[in-house]
Protein backbone atom coordinates (compact mmCIF):
# COMPACT_ATOMS: atom_id res chain seq x y z
CA UNK A 1 0.00 0.00 0.00
CA UNK A 2 1.63 3.50 -1.32
CA UNK A 3 1.90 6.23 1.50
CA UNK A 4 -1.27 8.26 0.47
CA UNK A 5 -3.39 5.57 1.07
CA UNK A 6 -1.81 5.08 4.37
CA UNK A 7 -2.80 8.68 4.79
CA UNK A 8 -6.07 8.08 3.43
CA UNK A 9 -7.12 5.48 5.60
CA UNK A 10 -5.31 7.12 8.98
CA UNK A 11 -7.49 10.43 7.79
CA UNK A 12 -10.86 8.29 7.35
CA UNK A 13 -10.48 7.23 11.00
CA UNK A 14 -10.51 10.40 12.86
CA UNK A 15 -13.62 11.29 10.98
CA UNK A 16 -15.87 8.56 12.42
CA UNK A 17 -18.23 8.47 9.23
CA UNK A 18 -21.07 5.67 8.17
CA UNK A 19 -20.64 4.53 5.15
CA UNK A 20 -23.28 2.12 3.32
CA UNK A 21 -21.74 -0.95 1.43
CA UNK A 22 -25.01 -1.98 -0.78
CA UNK A 23 -23.89 -5.47 -2.28
CA UNK A 24 -23.67 -6.88 1.10
CA UNK A 25 -23.75 -10.45 0.42
CA UNK A 26 -20.49 -10.41 -1.96
CA UNK A 27 -17.58 -11.83 -0.57
CA UNK A 28 -15.64 -8.55 -1.01
CA UNK A 29 -17.58 -6.38 0.63
CA UNK A 30 -18.56 -9.12 3.42
CA UNK A 31 -14.46 -9.16 4.01
CA UNK A 32 -13.84 -5.33 3.44
CA UNK A 33 -16.97 -4.24 5.78
CA UNK A 34 -15.06 -6.62 8.84
CA UNK A 35 -11.92 -4.69 8.07
CA UNK A 36 -13.12 -1.49 8.02
CA UNK A 37 -15.12 -1.93 11.03
CA UNK A 38 -11.93 -3.59 12.58
CA UNK A 39 -9.75 -1.01 11.70
CA UNK A 40 -11.90 2.25 12.72
CA UNK A 41 -11.64 3.29 9.28
CA UNK A 42 -15.69 4.06 9.70
CA UNK A 43 -18.80 2.44 10.54
CA UNK A 44 -20.35 0.77 8.16
CA UNK A 45 -24.19 -0.35 7.19
CA UNK A 46 -24.17 -3.72 5.29
CA UNK A 47 -27.16 -4.44 3.04
CA UNK A 48 -28.39 -7.77 2.87
CA UNK A 49 -29.90 -10.78 3.64
CA UNK A 50 -27.91 -11.90 7.46
CA UNK A 51 -28.20 -15.67 6.34
CA UNK A 52 -26.97 -15.07 3.05
CA UNK A 53 -24.20 -13.22 4.54
CA UNK A 54 -23.22 -15.95 6.99
CA UNK A 55 -23.47 -18.69 4.94
CA UNK A 56 -21.23 -17.24 2.50
CA UNK A 57 -18.79 -16.19 5.18
CA UNK A 58 -19.22 -18.48 8.10
CA UNK A 59 -16.22 -17.18 9.92
CA UNK A 60 -16.67 -13.54 9.90
CA UNK A 61 -17.38 -11.47 12.81
CA UNK A 62 -19.84 -9.01 12.11
CA UNK A 63 -19.74 -7.34 15.66
CA UNK A 64 -20.21 -3.88 15.38
CA UNK A 65 -21.65 -3.88 11.63
CA UNK A 66 -25.20 -2.80 11.25
CA UNK A 67 -26.71 -5.51 8.81
CA UNK A 68 -30.19 -4.46 6.78
CA UNK A 69 -31.86 -6.46 4.88
CA UNK A 70 -33.90 -4.13 1.99
CA UNK A 71 -36.33 -6.64 1.00
CA UNK A 72 -37.56 -7.27 4.62
CA UNK A 73 -37.44 -4.21 6.27
CA UNK A 74 -40.04 -1.13 6.31
CA UNK A 75 -39.29 1.27 3.57
CA UNK A 76 -42.12 3.52 3.83
CA UNK A 77 -40.36 6.46 5.34
CA UNK A 78 -37.59 5.48 2.38
CA UNK A 79 -40.50 5.18 -0.58
CA UNK A 80 -42.18 8.32 0.62
CA UNK A 81 -39.09 10.47 0.29
CA UNK A 82 -38.29 8.79 -2.73
CA UNK A 83 -42.18 9.41 -3.73
CA UNK A 84 -41.55 13.50 -3.16
CA UNK A 85 -37.74 13.69 -4.98
CA UNK A 86 -39.38 11.79 -8.26
CA UNK A 87 -43.63 12.57 -8.08
CA UNK A 88 -42.75 15.63 -10.62
CA UNK A 89 -40.88 13.22 -12.94
CA UNK A 90 -43.81 11.06 -12.46
CA UNK A 91 -43.44 8.19 -9.46
CA UNK A 92 -46.16 6.71 -8.14
CA UNK A 93 -45.49 4.99 -4.40
CA UNK A 94 -46.21 2.08 -5.67
CA UNK A 95 -43.18 2.29 -7.97
CA UNK A 96 -41.33 4.15 -4.98
CA UNK A 97 -41.84 1.34 -2.32
CA UNK A 98 -40.64 -1.42 -4.83
CA UNK A 99 -37.46 0.68 -5.66
CA UNK A 100 -37.01 1.10 -2.05
CA UNK A 101 -36.61 -2.49 -1.38
CA UNK A 102 -33.70 -2.13 -4.16
CA UNK A 103 -30.43 -2.24 -2.52
CA UNK A 104 -29.00 0.45 -4.70
CA UNK A 105 -31.76 2.93 -3.88
CA UNK A 106 -32.35 1.91 -0.19
CA UNK A 107 -28.69 3.21 -0.11
CA UNK A 108 -29.10 5.96 -1.19
CA UNK A 109 -32.01 6.94 0.61
CA UNK A 110 -30.35 6.51 4.06
CA UNK A 111 -27.34 8.88 2.65
CA UNK A 112 -30.04 11.27 1.50
CA UNK A 113 -31.82 10.98 5.11
CA UNK A 114 -28.49 11.95 6.74
CA UNK A 115 -28.74 8.08 8.37
CA UNK A 116 -25.00 7.39 6.48
CA UNK A 117 -22.20 9.94 5.10
CA UNK A 118 -21.63 7.98 1.46
CA UNK A 119 -22.37 5.20 -0.23
CA UNK A 120 -20.20 2.50 -2.13
CA UNK A 121 -21.27 -0.15 -4.51
CA UNK A 122 -20.26 -1.76 -8.21
CA UNK A 123 -18.38 -5.05 -7.44
CA UNK A 124 -21.40 -6.51 -8.65
CA UNK A 125 -23.55 -3.77 -10.44
CA UNK A 126 -23.18 -1.84 -13.71
CA UNK A 127 -21.81 2.10 -13.42
CA UNK A 128 -25.15 3.37 -14.82
CA UNK A 129 -26.93 0.79 -12.03
CA UNK A 130 -25.06 2.35 -9.31
CA UNK A 131 -25.09 6.15 -10.39
CA UNK A 132 -28.40 6.62 -11.26
CA UNK A 133 -30.48 6.39 -7.92
CA UNK A 134 -27.48 8.88 -6.61
CA UNK A 135 -28.36 10.96 -9.15
CA UNK A 136 -32.25 10.97 -9.07
CA UNK A 137 -31.64 11.43 -5.08
CA UNK A 138 -28.93 12.85 -3.77
CA UNK A 139 -28.22 14.82 -7.13
CA UNK A 140 -25.13 17.25 -7.49
CA UNK A 141 -23.58 19.19 -5.33
CA UNK A 142 -24.11 23.05 -4.94
CA UNK A 143 -22.64 25.33 -7.82
CA UNK A 144 -22.40 21.96 -10.03
CA UNK A 145 -23.99 20.06 -12.38
CA UNK A 146 -22.14 17.19 -13.66
CA UNK A 147 -21.02 14.05 -12.06
CA UNK A 148 -17.26 13.23 -13.43
CA UNK A 149 -14.44 11.08 -11.95
CA UNK A 150 -10.83 11.71 -11.56
CA UNK A 151 -8.15 9.32 -10.98
CA UNK A 152 -5.55 10.51 -8.28
CA UNK A 153 -1.74 9.05 -9.98
CA UNK A 154 0.89 8.29 -7.35
CA UNK A 155 4.41 9.08 -8.98
CA UNK A 156 7.48 8.56 -7.15
CA UNK A 157 7.32 10.68 -4.53
CA UNK A 158 10.62 12.53 -5.92
CA UNK A 159 9.40 13.48 -8.88
CA UNK A 160 9.59 16.59 -10.17
CA UNK A 161 6.10 16.98 -11.02
CA UNK A 162 2.83 17.25 -8.57
CA UNK A 163 3.00 17.51 -5.07
CA UNK A 164 4.98 15.18 -3.72
CA UNK A 165 4.83 13.02 -6.86
CA UNK A 166 0.83 12.95 -6.49
CA UNK A 167 -1.28 14.48 -9.15
CA UNK A 168 -5.11 14.68 -10.56
CA UNK A 169 -6.28 13.92 -13.68
CA UNK A 170 -9.50 14.48 -14.55
CA UNK A 171 -12.02 13.48 -15.96
CA UNK A 172 -10.99 9.72 -17.72
CA UNK A 173 -14.45 7.74 -17.24
CA UNK A 174 -17.44 9.84 -16.99
CA UNK A 175 -18.05 12.43 -20.47
CA UNK A 176 -17.19 11.38 -23.29
CA UNK A 177 -17.28 15.36 -24.67
CA UNK A 178 -18.37 17.73 -21.86
CA UNK A 179 -18.48 21.27 -23.10
CA UNK A 180 -17.48 24.10 -21.74
CA UNK A 181 -20.13 24.06 -18.32
CA UNK A 182 -19.14 20.62 -18.15
CA UNK A 183 -15.38 21.43 -18.06
CA UNK A 184 -15.79 24.06 -15.33
CA UNK A 185 -18.10 21.68 -12.60
CA UNK A 186 -14.97 18.66 -13.86
CA UNK A 187 -12.05 21.34 -12.76
CA UNK A 188 -13.91 22.73 -9.66
CA UNK A 189 -14.46 18.87 -8.28
CA UNK A 190 -11.74 17.58 -9.02
CA UNK A 191 -10.31 20.43 -7.00
CA UNK A 192 -11.92 19.63 -3.94
CA UNK A 193 -10.82 15.84 -4.94
CA UNK A 194 -7.29 17.01 -5.02
CA UNK A 195 -8.04 18.86 -1.24
CA UNK A 196 -10.11 16.19 0.49
CA UNK A 197 -8.70 12.50 -0.38
CA UNK A 198 -4.74 13.37 -2.10
CA UNK A 199 -4.25 16.02 0.50
CA UNK A 200 -2.71 18.87 -2.01
CA UNK A 201 -3.17 22.18 -2.77
CA UNK A 202 -4.78 22.58 -5.75
CA UNK A 203 -3.18 23.99 -9.02
CA UNK A 204 -5.65 23.46 -11.93
CA UNK A 205 -4.36 23.49 -15.64
CA UNK A 206 -6.88 23.11 -18.12
CA UNK A 207 -5.14 21.50 -20.69
CA UNK A 208 -5.60 21.64 -24.82
CA UNK A 209 -3.33 21.62 -27.47
CA UNK A 210 -2.59 25.01 -27.49
CA UNK A 211 -1.01 27.77 -25.17
CA UNK A 212 -2.28 30.84 -24.58
CA UNK A 213 -4.22 31.93 -27.99
CA UNK A 214 -1.17 29.78 -29.88
CA UNK A 215 -3.66 28.28 -31.97
CA UNK A 216 -7.59 29.17 -32.47
CA UNK A 217 -10.51 27.01 -32.87
CA UNK A 218 -13.87 25.76 -31.23
CA UNK A 219 -12.27 23.51 -28.97
CA UNK A 220 -9.66 25.79 -27.87
CA UNK A 221 -12.97 27.98 -27.19
CA UNK A 222 -14.42 25.16 -24.79
CA UNK A 223 -11.31 25.43 -22.90
CA UNK A 224 -11.19 29.21 -22.67
CA UNK A 225 -14.76 29.26 -21.66
CA UNK A 226 -14.55 26.90 -19.31
CA UNK A 227 -11.69 28.85 -17.40
CA UNK A 228 -14.16 32.05 -17.73
CA UNK A 229 -16.55 30.30 -15.72
CA UNK A 230 -14.48 28.75 -12.83
CA UNK A 231 -12.94 32.36 -12.48
CA UNK A 232 -16.74 33.44 -11.62
CA UNK A 233 -17.67 30.56 -9.75
CA UNK A 234 -14.84 30.29 -7.81
CA UNK A 235 -12.71 33.64 -8.09
CA UNK A 236 -10.36 32.17 -4.94
CA UNK A 237 -9.25 29.18 -7.09
CA UNK A 238 -5.39 28.34 -8.95
CA UNK A 239 -6.54 27.42 -12.43
CA UNK A 240 -5.41 28.46 -16.09
CA UNK A 241 -5.66 27.33 -19.46
CA UNK A 242 -5.62 26.73 -22.17
CA UNK A 243 -2.48 25.07 -21.56
CA UNK A 244 -0.37 22.79 -23.24
CA UNK A 245 0.79 19.76 -21.08
CA UNK A 246 4.21 20.87 -21.33
CA UNK A 247 3.58 24.34 -20.77
CA UNK A 248 1.09 22.63 -17.36
CA UNK A 249 4.18 20.80 -16.09
CA UNK A 250 7.79 22.26 -17.18
CA UNK A 251 8.52 25.33 -15.67
CA UNK A 252 11.07 26.71 -18.19
CA UNK A 253 8.44 25.54 -20.94
CA UNK A 254 6.09 28.02 -18.34
CA UNK A 255 8.48 30.94 -18.61
CA UNK A 256 7.93 31.00 -22.49
CA UNK A 257 4.68 30.08 -23.16
CA UNK A 258 2.49 30.98 -20.42
CA UNK A 259 4.80 33.90 -18.51
CA UNK A 260 3.37 35.11 -15.17
CA UNK A 261 0.57 32.37 -14.76
CA UNK A 262 0.17 31.11 -11.55
CA UNK A 263 -0.40 27.36 -12.40
CA UNK A 264 1.56 26.94 -15.61
CA UNK A 265 5.09 25.05 -15.04
CA UNK A 266 3.84 23.62 -11.37
CA UNK A 267 -0.07 22.37 -12.18
CA UNK A 268 -1.10 19.50 -9.77
CA UNK A 269 -4.87 19.08 -11.02
CA UNK A 270 -4.58 17.86 -15.05
CA UNK A 271 -8.25 18.55 -16.90
CA UNK A 272 -8.32 16.69 -20.02
CA UNK A 273 -10.54 18.39 -22.75
CA UNK A 274 -12.51 15.37 -23.68
CA UNK A 275 -12.81 11.62 -22.20
CA UNK A 276 -10.26 10.35 -24.76
CA UNK A 277 -7.64 12.61 -24.00
CA UNK A 278 -8.26 11.47 -20.53
CA UNK A 279 -8.30 8.21 -20.40
CA UNK A 280 -5.19 7.50 -22.88
CA UNK A 281 -3.43 10.60 -20.64
CA UNK A 282 -3.76 8.72 -17.30
CA UNK A 283 -2.89 5.06 -18.97
CA UNK A 284 0.23 6.54 -20.82
CA UNK A 285 1.57 7.89 -17.38
CA UNK A 286 0.45 4.41 -15.27
CA UNK A 287 2.28 3.11 -17.66
CA UNK A 288 5.38 4.94 -18.96
CA UNK A 289 5.81 6.91 -15.49
CA UNK A 290 5.15 2.97 -13.31
CA UNK A 291 2.36 5.48 -11.95
CA UNK A 292 0.23 4.23 -9.25
CA UNK A 293 -3.94 5.13 -10.18
CA UNK A 294 -6.21 5.57 -7.54
CA UNK A 295 -9.85 5.00 -9.48
CA UNK A 296 -11.49 6.38 -10.73
CA UNK A 297 -13.09 8.22 -8.01
CA UNK A 298 -16.73 9.94 -8.47
CA UNK A 299 -17.68 13.72 -7.59
CA UNK A 300 -19.53 16.02 -7.76
CA UNK A 301 -22.68 14.48 -6.04
CA UNK A 302 -24.02 16.84 -3.04
CA UNK A 303 -23.00 13.21 -0.80
CA UNK A 304 -20.64 10.98 -2.01
CA UNK A 305 -20.83 8.16 -3.81
CA UNK A 306 -18.58 5.67 -5.33
CA UNK A 307 -18.56 3.25 -7.91
CA UNK A 308 -16.28 -0.46 -7.34
CA UNK A 309 -14.71 -2.02 -10.51
CA UNK A 310 -15.98 -5.15 -10.82
CA UNK A 311 -12.65 -6.87 -10.42
CA UNK A 312 -11.93 -5.27 -7.26
CA UNK A 313 -10.45 -6.76 -4.34
CA UNK A 314 -11.38 -6.50 -0.75
CA UNK A 315 -8.75 -4.36 0.12
CA UNK A 316 -9.79 -2.20 -2.66
CA UNK A 317 -12.87 -1.70 -1.14
CA UNK A 318 -11.12 -0.81 1.78
CA UNK A 319 -9.61 2.16 0.18
CA UNK A 320 -12.68 3.36 -1.36
CA UNK A 321 -14.61 2.93 1.39
CA UNK A 322 -11.72 5.41 3.28
CA UNK A 323 -11.74 7.23 0.22
CA UNK A 324 -15.91 8.07 0.31
CA UNK A 325 -15.33 9.49 4.15
CA UNK A 326 -12.87 12.28 2.89
CA UNK A 327 -15.41 13.49 0.42
CA UNK A 328 -18.08 13.53 2.79
CA UNK A 329 -15.83 16.70 4.58
CA UNK A 330 -16.18 18.61 0.94
CA UNK A 331 -17.83 21.68 2.36
CA UNK A 332 -21.13 21.93 0.44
Amino acid sequence: MNDLLKSVREKAKSLKKTIVLAEGEEPRIITAAVKVQAEGIAKIILLGNIDVIKQKCPSVNLNGITVINPATVDVEPYAELLFELRKAKGMDMDTARKLAHNPLYFGVLIVKRGEADGMVAGSVNATGDVLRPALQIIKTAPGIKTVSSCFIMCLDKNSKYGENGIMVFGDCAVNPNPDSNQLADIAMASADTAVAIAGITPKVALLSYSTKGSAKGELVDKVTGALEIIKAARPEMRVDGELQADAALVPTVADLKAPGSTVAGKANVLIFPDLQAGNIGYKLVQRLANAEAIGPICQGFNKPVNDLSRGCSSEDVVNVVAMTALQSTITK
